[in-house]
């Protein structure tokens, strides 16, 4: 095969998924894993969000939203309620506590953006980044 940026793509998923468990254990934080951190992270610029705006900001299906938003509720991070204007549409919610691990996330994120960008200039970040974004937009036109 001449070109692996799938398969580049993919590795580097697993290893990014592995190090942020890593950083998350170092630094004792167990209130959220890294993918239920995905959800949060949305939910900390936007909350009382429908389910399906959060799997469309973060990538997850609808299933796996579902199971995840299952444990976080268990876990006491976010709620459900309805929304005023449509009853039929589910808002998620964070929870107090929720709010308050913001801080803890966002040191996490920025540990994992220096190990991810280590040795890369600004410019070769925006080229990078811009050239993921085209990426993205081609797949996404093809899963209609």
């Amino acid at each position: 095969m001449k070109y692996k940026g799938g398969f580049l793509i993919s590795q580097i998923k697993q290893l990014n998924g592995r190090i942020v468990a890593q950083i998350l254990a170092k630094n004792n934080i167990t209130a959220f894993t890294g993918a239920q951190g995905r959800i949060l992270s949305v939910l900390w610029k936007q909350d009382n969000m429908p389910i399906q705006e959060i799997a469309a900001k973060t990538g997850l299906a609808k299933t796996t939203m579902t199971n995840m938003l299952d444990n976080m509720e268990k876990l006491g991070l976010i709620s459900r309620t309805f929304d005023a204007k449509d009853r039929r549409k589910v808002l998620i919610v964070l929870s107090d506590e929720a709010k308050a691990l913001e801080n803890e996330y966002e040191k996490m994120s920025k540990e994992m953006s220096d190990i991810f960008y280590a040795g890369f200039s600004e410019p070769e970040i925006k080229i990078f980044e811009q050239n993921l974004q085209r990426i993205l937009k081609n797949l996404e036109e093809k899963i209609n």
